[in-house]
């Protein structure tokens, strides 16, 4: 205590210093898995980014299905005959209108469902499933999904924080919302902190560090952003072979035939 009373200043800065470090340490050790509702519910697999080209979100269980599993689902019915459409997952028959894709949100929402919520907020923010946009009803929607663990969310906030939509614009809390999702394994925002970095902080070791999880989890613009980096001299050879090969292995992981088979089939067209 003495000493501490005798040389607080330099106390108060290794405290500092220290706190950062057992930050970084959260920030950078966490989150390297994807996140589970960013796996198909039927065959298991992690969906191919990004997840809205390649998957359906459905309204009845708030399940993310990849195009694979739906056009696999689509043909077997079509084969059988089957008139109406049902969800992959949970069978339950799809939404008739927009309404009823509503009145099941918000049902989902009334329990407190975070991606629900979150989900919600979407539609408020995008003016969607015939609602008016509001922009502070679906800020208001996805802190209290954040609150209740939805890295979706906490994403969005992150962007609406950063890019001043519906909010003042602060990028500094932004960059924070953008750190809470990707402790959680949320890609994109992991990626968006790589740019902040860069471009708001001017710190290339700490936005290569972040590029470099991004790409090993499937995210090609987190790779072509190491790759530039690389050509200028700001990325060493060896992070950028470690971004490629880690970029290559999630992709491997998130094939298959029906995937494939689905990139290119004339059928997608989304089912509500």
């Amino acid at each position: 205590v003495d000493c501490q009373e005798a040389h607080r200043k330099q106390h108060k800065k290794l405290c500092k210093q220290r706190v950062a470090e057992l930050k970084d340490e959260r920030l950078y050790g966490q989150g390297h898995e994807r996140l589970e509702g960013d796996f198909c519910p039927i065959c298991t697999m992690p969906v191919q980014l990004p997840t809205e080209k390649h998957s359906s979100f459905n309204t009845c269980c708030i399940k993310m299905v990849c195009n694979g599993c739906a056009l696999s689902a689509a043909l077997s019915a079509m084969k059988v005959g089957i008139g109406s459409i049902l969800c992959e997952f949970c069978r339950t028959p799809r939404a008739k209108n927009d309404a009823e894709s509503l009145a099941r949100i918000q049902a989902r929402v009334g329990k407190k469902d975070p991606e629900a919520i979150r989900f919600l907020g979407d539609q408020y923010m995008g003016g969607e499933l015939g609602l008016e946009k509001d922009a502070a009803r679906a800020i208001e929607l996805w802190t209290e999904a954040a609150e209740l663990g939805s890295a979706d969310a906490c994403f969005q906030l992150g962007v609406v924080h950063s890019c001043g939509d519906g909010v003042e614009q602060d990028v500094e809390r932004g960059a924070r919302f953008y750190e809470k999702a990707a402790m959680l394994g949320h890609v994109r925002a992991r990626h968006n902190l790589g740019s902040y970095e860069f471009n708001q902080r001017g710190d290339c070791d700490r936005a290569v560090r972040h590029l470099l999880i991004s790409s090993k989890m499937g995210d090609e613009d987190s790779l072509r952003e190491i790759k530039e980096l690389f050509k200028k001299g700001l990325a060493t050879k060896s992070q950028y072979a470690g971004a490629l090969n880690g970029y290559r292995d999630a992709l491997e992981e998130m094939k298959s035939p029906e995937r494939e088979e689905a990139k290119v089939h004339p059928f997608f067209n989304r089912f509500g």
